[in-house]
């Protein structure tokens, strides 16, 4: 199944946070749309491994993906090796997507800057013919653009998504992985994102850079590159 976009996150629960607004909309317009994870997050405070494939999978119901899948890379320990490179690189080669979107260059967790560097270098090299990944090269794809998307530390927005028409969507696919935010019953270690007013900070800051670009809310995103237009009313 060839996609359109593919989103990449170092944990079940970061494309959701931080795109999971600008995945749902496109896929309402009939784009094919997938996630990544790159781990199981085991190494999460609250929740288990079990629990969190479950979540994942409700949410990719919400936002009507086309596909979800786990790379199982240990948590915690994402690095730019050899074979990490490859199961990413056979990934993208699988669903050969024009665009794929990451994490953000460095964030409060480190696997997020990590992962943001594996997938980066991955689009790259998937689109070498000579870097033989089981056993051909022929299959080369590399994605037009990369766009990466802002988790907890804020960057200079290069463009900034309009989601308002499917924020309440977004933030059920986000409580959908129920076991890592607030429950008033639940008996898991308190953490920054399970607090009360976790839910309120993603309204916040959606408001904010909706409003920096004239929209209700908005999703912020990191380009690796000028973008090219042809029409000025994209950019409205």
């Amino acid at each position: 199944m060839k996609l359109d976009i593919l989103a990449f996150g170092a944990h079940p629960d970061d494309v959701e946070i931080s795109a999971g607004g600008m995945l749902i909309s496109e896929a309402r317009k009939g784009k094919k749309v997938g996630i990544i994870d790159l781990t199981l997050g085991e190494m999460g405070t609250r929740g288990t491994v079990e629990i969190r494939k479950k979540e994942a999978a409700e949410a990719a119901r919400i936002m009507q993906l086309s596909v979800r899948e786990n790379l199982e890379i240990a948590d915690g320990f994402i690095e730019t090796n050899a074979t990490n490179l490859e199961k990413v690189i056979r990934a993208i080669r699988k669903y050969q997507p024009d665009v794929v979107i990451t994490n953000a260059p460095n964030d409060r967790h480190p696997d997020h800057g990590h992962a943001a560097s594996l997938v980066v270098d991955a689009c790259f090299k998937s689109g070498l013919r000579k870097y033989i990944v089981d056993g051909t090269g022929d299959n080369a794809w590399r994605p037009k653009v990369v766009y990466q998307y802002m988790q907890f530390y804020i960057h200079k927005a290069d463009f900034i998504y309009d989601v308002s028409d499917v924020m309440e969507e977004k933030l059920a696919c986000i409580l959908a992985h129920e076991s890592q935010f607030y429950n008033p019953n639940s008996n898991e270690p308190p953490t920054l994102i399970a607090s009360r007013q976790f839910k309120e900070h993603l309204k916040a800051r959606s408001l904010e850079y909706g409003l920096q670009a004239g929209f209700e809310y908005g999703e912020p995103f990191i380009v690796l590159r000028p973008l090219g237009v042809k029409d000025l009313g994209g950019l409205y």
